[in-house]
């Protein structure tokens, strides 16, 4: 099979293939299924076409070039500065890539979902587990939605240049985040087929990479309550399948809620009537530090964000310019934006563009600057949900570097 191109934004992204087939439903029902067969397969080393690995970004496959992204090793952060502002939609050749280890080759022809646990109507083990093929899962109702997808540490390093607060892991500042529409089947719809017990409390969603360290795969549980809302399994982004790096043939999505959650190259998901547990609910993904109490419950829902369309340290002609920035929630929409072009002396509301108020992606909006003098200049931008959240001037430290979601100090030069 020969692979299918599927970056073709601009040149140096049109490294990038994928092996495809077609795909025919499946006449074999859910509650027919085999007992699981081993997790997904691996394709022949044949089967990628990935872009030269670089030095600093051997784990990705999809091309990271500079003038798009910053390159942590297994991460990759989306510029701001290189967002289209009328593009409302993140392409997948520009969204940020959060690995724990390295993007692993699926075979989708050979991939199963492998679903178990006493959750279910009937339970089973992980052993006797229901082994659903992607023909399978795409037999069901397919299903679109809009969200925003972010990391869980986006703007990290701001706890250091801003508030002087040494933080571990990745120090991203605000590109680690992005709005795509996914396409796939809503996981309720998925447990309905499979029968679900009315006893049935916490899920579990696997990953198919590498372990990482010594915690073992990829992995954290959610609620009941949102596995039978909008929890998506997804297969494309915008239109597209995904690529490997973003989970391909099947990921996990959870709207609102950070990063992790969404666990992607998804393998397998234990039904349980009982809470839960793993590394990324308990050792991670927790507000850790001094002062916060020490069964602080695992993230969720996301904060509320902005950023501003440009590159720090930016250099803006001296004459009327129109400034545009975005704004997000994992709560609900934005309902205002205030912005200071003085450092915080003085605010004024932005003009937010109404267009996206029907989904759970982000917000963007726009402000005249009217008569701009030469000199430097700090722009800020503070964003208000209906929740009736907003953003603080300073956030709260925590010693792993989540939830950083004070207004951030974005400097210019007017020349």
């Amino acid at each position: 099979m020969a692979p299918r191109v599927l970056c073709s934004e601009t040149a140096d992204l049109l490294l990038y293939g994928r092996a495809m087939t077609s795909y025919a439903p499946t006449r074999r029902g859910f509650l027919t299924a085999a007992a699981a067969v081993g997790g997904a397969a691996l394709a022949p080393a044949s089967v990628w076409r990935a872009a030269p690995a670089s030095a600093t970004a051997p784990f990705i496959l999809k091309p990271t070039p500079p003038a798009y992204f910053k390159d942590f090793g297994t991460n990759a952060e989306m510029l701001w500065s290189s967002v289209e502002p009328q593009a409302y939609l993140t392409p997948q050749s520009r969204l940020f890539v959060r690995n724990h280890t390295s993007t692993p080759p699926i075979d989708r022809t050979t991939y199963a979902l492998r679903v178990y646990g006493d959750g279910l109507a009937t339970p089973r083990t992980e052993g006797e587990a229901l082994s659903l093929s992607f023909a399978d899962l795409q037999a069901l109702p397919h299903h679109e939605l809009t969200s925003v997808i972010e990391c869980t540490g986006n703007g990290r390093s701001f706890f250091k240049s801003q508030q002087d607060q040494t933080v571990s892991g990745t120090a991203w500042t605000l590109g680690a985040v992005g709005t795509v529409r996914w396409s796939g089947v809503l996981l309720r719809d998925v447990l309905a087929s499979l029968g679900l017990s009315a006893d049935a409390f916490s899920i579990q969603a696997t990953g198919l990479d590498d372990p990482f360290s010594t915690y073992g795969r990829v992995r954290r549980p959610f609620p009941i309550e949102k596995a039978l809302d909008d929890a998506l399994l997804a297969w494309g982004i915008n239109g597209e399948d995904l690529l490997p790096d973003h989970g391909y043939p099947l990921r996990l999505v959870l709207p609102g809620w950070v990063g992790i959650a969404s666990i992607k190259w998804l393998g397998s998901l234990e039904v349980s009537k009982t809470q839960l547990f793993s590394p990324w609910n308990t050792t991670f993904y927790r507000m850790t530090e001094t002062g916060w109490p020490g069964d602080s419950p695992p993230l969720t829902v996301n904060p509320v964000r902005s950023a501003w369309e440009l590159a720090s340290g930016a250099v803006l002609p001296a004459r009327p310019v129109t400034l545009t920035g975005r704004s997000w929630s994992g709560a609900g929409q934005i309902s205002k934006v205030s912005v200071s072009l003085d450092g915080g002396e003085s605010w004024r509301p932005a003009v937010l563009d109404r267009r996206s108020r029907e989904d759970q992606g982000w917000t963007q909006w726009s402000v005249r600057w009217g008569n701009p003098r030469p000199g430097r200049y700090e722009l800020l931008a503070r964003a208000t949900d209906d929740r009736g959240r907003t953003q603080p001037l300073v956030a709260a430290v925590n010693s792993q570097g989540y939830f950083f979601d004070a207004v951030v100090r974005h400097p210019v030069t007017v020349a």
